[in-house]
C-alpha cells in the first residue's frame, strides 16, 4: 500500500499579527477559514493533513517551517491574502515559490490554473526566495495569495465562491500528488551500445530501425547510449532483449523513471 501523503496547511499570520486589514476585515481570519476548508477536503480524500494553527494563535514563519520539516510532509501550502499601499489598486491571485521548478512549480501551476477558473484574474507564479516559509522548508512549498483583501471585487469573489476556491486549491494538491506519482513510475529499456562519438550511436540506431526495432539515442554520463523500447512490464522488456540478441546485439536492461 502506498504511504499516506502528508500535507501541511499554513494559515498565514494569527494572534497579535492580523496580516493585512481593510474596513475591519483581517487577513488572519480569511486565511484560517480557507485553511480549515482546504484541509477538510484533503482529509476527506484520504490525506494526512496537519495545520500550523487551527485557531487565532501566532507562530513565527520559522516555527511554521519547522512544523512542515518535522512532519516530513510531502507539501507545505501557506495561505494568505494580498494588499496594496493604495487600496483597490491590486487584483487577482498569485502563487509564490522559492524557485519556479520541480514539484513546487508543478503545484503552483496547478493552483494558479484552478483559481483562475473561479473568476480571479491571474497574476502568475512568482519566485520569492526571501520568504522564510519558502526558503527554509525542506519540502515542496508554495504560498497562495488568494486575492486582495483591500479590493471589494476580490472580497466579493472570495466570499461568494469560497467553497469553490477551497475545493480548487485542494483538487490542485491532489492533482499534483497524482502527477508526481506518475512521474515516479519506472520503466525498462534495452541498451545495445554506448559511444563517445554521436555519429557511431546514430549509425547503430539506423541499423536497428532498419530491422524494425524502436531505437533512439540518449546522452548520459558523457556517452551517447543506444536504447530500444520503453516498457513498464519487465516481461515485455525481456522479450525485446531476446529478440535483439537473436540479431546479434549485446544487450543489458536499464531501469529508468517515467520522466526522463
Amino acid at each position: 500500500m502506498a504511504e499516506r501523503q502528508i500535507v501541511v496547511i499554513d494559515a498565514g499570520h494569527g494572534g497579535a499579527d492580523p496580516g493585512a486589514t481593510y474596513n475591519g476585515r483581517q487577513e488572519k481570519d480569511d486565511n484560517l477559514k480557507l485553511a480549515l476548508a482546504v484541509g477538510k477536503v484533503l482529509a476527506n480524500n484520504g490525506l494526512d493533513v496537519r495545520f500550523t494553527r487551527t485557531d487565532d494563535t501566532y507562530n513565527t514563519p520559522l516555527e511554521k517551517t519547522m512544523m512542515g520539516n518535522d512532519a516530513e510532509a510531502d507539501f507545505f501550502v501557506s495561505l494568505h491574502r494580498n494588499a496594496m499601499p493604495v487600496p483597490g489598486s491590486g487584483s487577482g491571485v498569485e502563487v509564490l515559490v522559492f524557485e519556479n521548478q520541480g514539484t513546487q512549480a508543478m503545484l503552483a501551476k496547478n493552483i494558479m490554473e484552478a483559481l483562475s477558473k473561479t473568476g480571479f484574474s491571474e497574476i502568475g507564479v512568482i519566485e520569492r526566495p526571501g520568504l522564510v516559509v519558502l526558503r527554509r522548508t525542506n519540502i515542496p512549498a508554495v504560498m497562495i495569495e488568494a486575492g486582495f483583501i483591500d479590493n471589494e471585487a476580490d472580497n466579493y469573489l472570495f466570499d461568494q465562491k469560497f467553497d469553490e476556491i477551497a475545493q480548487s486549491i485542494a483538487e490542485s494538491i491532489l492533482k499534483t500528488i497524482q502527477e508526481k506519482s506518475e512521474s515516479q513510475v519506472e520503466y525498462y529499456q534495452v541498451q545495445t551500445g554506448a559511444y563517445r562519438v554521436r555519429s557511431l550511436a546514430e549509425d547503430q540506431v539506423n541499423d536497428l530501425k532498419a530491422q524494425a526495432f524502436p531505437a533512439f539515442v540518449v546522452m548520459e554520463d558523457g556517452l551517447y547510449k543506444v536504447r530500444v523500447g520503453a516498457f513498464r512490464n519487465i516481461d515485455n522488456a525481456v522479450r525485446m532483449e531476446q529478440a535483439l540478441r537473436r540479431y546479434g546485439y549485446n544487450t543489458f536492461m536499464v531501469k529508468r523513471p517515467a520522466v526522463y
